[in-house]
């Protein structure tokens, strides 16, 4: 006769999530099987959402109009050029070699209109793909970049694949990879640089402990740290955030956030250690870090410059020509000399931007979503090209809108993430939130300026990793009680199941899929919304 042992009460029982990470814990084949796959399927999953119906429409949707025929001519020439009047229907119809040689003035560096020039380069001007694929690739390669930067900060799989499932699903990200504006580019490099500066983080600090404590005598707290060069991912950091200064001005302010913190944790950990003159030593290794970070970010941006210096008619090419510098910089190469007055030409515009839009939205409204960016829209009547919408027929339109929830719930997000960070000071939870804010706050200083709610995405990741946080917090820790754990779970499990939901709800406004014009207007919920 057999006996068995009576069940655990509710309250004691593992819950699926529990008893799942329980054995990926003791399975060290499954944990390194998962930890390769999720980051995969997560990725496919980013890149079908973005690349399905990729060249519809096919016509040049928003700034679409000045990116895409500057990446052309900018491929061709060295420099962007002017196009004659009525040159986007003659492009779309595959007249692409109408570009005069005459220079074009534009506000942003060369770097993302070379890579959208690359791809067209690879699959041909005339087809909307080929406007289109570099941003569709480097909008899927922010997702695993986001799976990387999360995974370096917790070291979790499972965190990771939270915060990088949420941008691959999410309409902004969508959106913004399928329509060739440089925003895209800019989120890629930012999210590298700060991962980079993760990466750095924990080489950093564990070294710094170590070269201290071998100064320690007597157990006394030395008078000076050290300086700590060999630091290769501070330099990769550099590289990326210059290369995101390269698609648009605004990564100079990523450049500036990771330089503070890099000196702001260095000072934090020389005196956690005990070093006598912290605050000194501090700044001999800030001058150190800003040696390896800022000369290579200026190299990678000058490189971007390199076709409109190299090649003879880009707009104020020869401006220093007539009148060269003199006295001390007066060695400086004319050309230089050229490209400092451009910069000065590009800085007096760019501060003077203010022609009315639409859908202009200024930052300090960014988080209540009051005015998202459509960026196409294109009606049929019904019984036209397979439409059954009735007698308001059917519509495409390509809407830049986050998912709602992910959205409102980032915002609560963050401001809980700042909560907790004066609560624990977790050096996470500081990450993310310097993130936040050298996305945001810079345009907060402009109201002025013509801005749009979808430069967001370059802030978005960084909001859903907050939000990830939060329901990691939900969930519960470890050691919480498993009634607490199993509660929390639910919670976040069904959160997840709503957002997945409206991401169906919302996609086909997300991709320029033919709908019904009713069930378009199923998604005004708010006045400013479409």
């Amino acid at each position: 006769m057999t006996s068995t042992a009576p069940p655990l009460p509710p309250a004691e029982r593992p819950s699926f999530y529990d008893d799942w990470r329980t054995r990926l814990a003791a399975e060290p084949r499954l944990q390194r099987l998962y930890g390769w796959l999720a980051p995969v399927l997560i990725t496919l999953l980013a890149a079908i959402l973005r690349f399905w119906n990729l060249g519809n429409p096919h016509s040049l949707v928003f700034d679409e109009t000045y990116y895409v025929k500057d990446a052309w001519s900018q491929w061709n020439l060295g420099y962007a050029a002017t196009w004659p009047e009525g040159a986007d229907a003659r492009f779309a119809a595959g007249e692409t070699d109408i570009f005069t040689t005459a220079a074009s003035f534009v506000v942003h560096p060369p770097l993302g209109k070379f890579l959208i020039g690359a791809g067209m380069a690879l699959f041909g001007p005339e087809s909307s793909v080929g406007w289109r694929v570099a941003t569709a690739l480097f909008g899927t390669a922010c997702v695993l970049v986001l799976f990387f930067l999360a995974k370096a900060l917790t070291g979790s799989t499972v965190f990771a694949s939270v915060a990088s499932f949420l941008l691959a699903i999410d309409g902004l990200g969508i959106v913004m990879s399928r329509v060739a504006l440089l925003d895209i580019f800019l989120t890629f490099f930012v999210l590298l640089a700060f991962w980079f500066t993760v990466l750095d983080r924990r080489r950093h600090l564990d070294r710094l402990a170590a070269a201290v404590a071998r100064r320690m005598r007597d157990d006394e707290p030395p008078a000076w740290g050290v300086i700590l060069w060999n630091r290769p991912w501070v330099i990769a950091a550099g590289a990326a955030a210059g290369a995101a200064t390269a698609v648009k001005w605004s990564g100079v302010w990523v450049l500036a956030a990771i330089g503070l913190y890099l000196v702001v944790t260095d000072a934090l950990e020389r005196r956690r250690l005990g070093v006598t003159f912290w605050p000194m030593d501090a700044v001999r290794q800030g001058a150190a870090s800003f040696l390896l970070l800022v000369p290579v970010a200026f190299v990678v941006y000058l490189a971007s410059w390199t076709g409109w210096l190299t090649s003879d008619g880009g707009y104020d090419r020869h401006a220093a020509d007539g009148s060269p510098a003199t006295g001390f910089f007066s060695w400086v190469p004319l050309s230089l000399q050229s490209l400092w007055r451009y910069h000065e030409t590009i800085y007096t515009s760019m501060t003077g931007m203010s022609s009315p839009h639409s859908y202009m939205s200024p930052a300090w409204v960014w988080p209540l979503l009051w005015r998202p960016t459509s960026m196409y829209a294109g009606s049929t009547a019904d019984g036209e090209n397979g439409c059954t919408g009735g007698s308001s027929g059917c519509l495409e339109i390509l809407y830049s809108m986050p998912n709602p929830l992910l959205w409102y719930a980032s915002m609560a997000a963050m401001i809980y993430l700042v909560f907790r960070f004066v609560v624990a000071r977790d050096w996470r939870h500081a990450v993310v939130l310097v993130a936040i804010a050298a996305t945001w706050l810079p345009w907060v200083m402009y109201p002025e300026r013509t801005i749009f709610q979808f430069y967001t995405i370059v802030m978005w990741p960084f909001l859903l990793l907050a939000l990830t946080f939060a329901l990691r917090d939900i969930t519960g820790t470890a050691h919480a009680p498993a009634d607490r754990r199993l509660a929390g779970q639910r919670v976040v499990l069904v959160f997840l199941g709503v957002v997945i939901a409206l991401s169906i709800f919302w996609y086909p406004l997300w991709s320029a899929t033919q709908v019904p014009y009713d069930f378009y207007r199923l998604h005004n919920w708010m006045p400013g919304w479409i």
